[in-house]
């Protein structure tokens, strides 16, 4: 006898809207664990060509930690498209500019590199401080 495998299907899916506080929390290691949720692979019902998972609101993104000397020697590269346009920016300098895409880019290498990775970066939402604006969606607290 064969044994049924569960599909999720787009429409049965049920999205929660988790809390997550990221003062204190290496980069790396706090990204893992939220692109995991993102994706879905923390519920029984993942399906790996469904997005299945939650939507993460971060806060305190402007007190994340790096291990070591990454303030000072990590970079993140940008292109301008034009010759010679090869820009960068350390990561402390990110941090005092927009602290929130220092854990937005982590996450978004963690992610599949197609539309259903970028479907799935939509759902997190994260912000500098204390306060974000999805009260209304009483969003559950997790300690990662």
């Amino acid at each position: 006898m064969r044994q049924k495998v569960y599909m999720a299907k787009p429409m049965e899916v049920e999205r929660r809207w988790l809390l997550v506080d990221a003062k204190g929390k290496v980069v790396g290691r706090l990204a893992s664990e939220i692109a995991t949720i993102l994706m879905g692979k923390n519920k029984p019902t993942y399906t790996p060509h469904v997005d299945v998972g939650d939507f993460v609101v971060v806060v305190n993104a402007d007190r994340v930690e790096f291990t070591g000397r990454k303030w000072e020697q990590k970079r993140y590269y940008r292109h301008s498209n034009y010759p010679g346009g090869l820009k960068f920016r350390t990561a402390k300098v990110m941090r005092e500019r927009k602290p929130e895409e220092i854990l937005r880019h982590a996450v978004r290498g963690m992610l599949p590199k197609n539309h259903l990775g970028r479907r799935m970066l939509k759902k997190l939402k994260i912000y500098a401080g204390e306060s974000h604006p999805h009260e209304a969606q009483k969003p559950v607290k997790i300690d990662l």
